[in-house]
């Protein structure tokens, strides 16, 4: 096994793992559940069916933005709750995809984030687009530089999807000049991240985000596993010590 000081480069998932995703998109989805005079359902049942249909949309668009992909799901959201008539309209679909820049940051983030980036490059993969991180980057990560920036939108296609994490293999390789085994898969979800990162035959380490439910799967893989970014920034510099 080879000890997490041996790798190179460090390649995030940015939502769920670095920016809490989960409390993001409910807050998001208030609107919609108090135009009808509703209460959001409870946090599991919400987010079981918001993976759903998000994984659902991307395989019917896998060219779309992930902005898009969200816009999308919003009135099938209200259709799945059956929320009354009328159906949100075509600017708060589009104000709910646009959302994602204002998801908060785990309070650990910036802070791990910048300690970590002294000893490994930091890569990001993500299925969202360059617009949304942008926003993100800016705000919630508070500017932290990373040194390759990998989006849904750059590669055609979502995560869990091989071709993503081979196109990230490839820019690595090309412009890091780092092979995959320097490649250390940092991530929450295990259906979006650790199961392709395995059968890509990348290591991986688990952010396990304690009650996070999007991306669960029945069985775990990883070769890591911390609670928080922080503790494995504090794992690194301990393996150093």
């Amino acid at each position: 096994m080879a000890r997490i000081t041996d790798f190179k480069v460090l390649c995030f998932d940015v939502y769920g793992t670095l920016i809490d995703w989960e409390t993001g998109i409910i807050t998001a989805l208030e609107p919609l559940f108090a135009a009808s005079g509703r209460a959001l359902p409870p946090r599991a049942e919400l987010l079981h069916a918001i993976h759903e249909l998000e994984a659902a949309q991307q395989r019917l668009t896998p060219a779309l933005c992930y902005r898009d992909v969200l816009a999308a799901i919003h009135p099938q959201i209200a259709s799945r709750f059956q929320l009354p008539a009328p159906p949100p309209t075509a600017a708060e679909n589009a104000a709910f995809g646009a959302s994602i820049g204002t998801w908060p940051a785990f309070p650990d983030s910036v802070a791990a984030l910048r300690r970590l980036s002294q000893r490994y490059k930091l890569v990001v993969l993500s299925n969202t687009d360059r617009e949304a991180f942008g926003a993100t980057n800016a705000g919630p990560l508070q500017g932290v530089p990373f040194d390759l920036v990998i989006t849904a939108e750059d590669v055609g296609s979502f995560k869990p999807a091989s071709r993503n994490f081979e196109y990230m293999m490839d820019e690595v390789q090309r412009k890091l000049g780092v092979g995959k085994e320097g490649i250390l898969q940092m991530a929450q979800s295990q259906f979006h991240d650790h199961h392709p990162a395995q059968k890509a035959g990348i290591k991986s380490c688990w952010i396990a985000r304690p009650g996070a439910v999007m991306g669960n799967r029945d069985k775990e893989v990883y070769d890591w596993k911390f609670d928080t970014l922080g503790e494995m920034a504090d794992a690194v510099a301990a393996e150093k010590s």
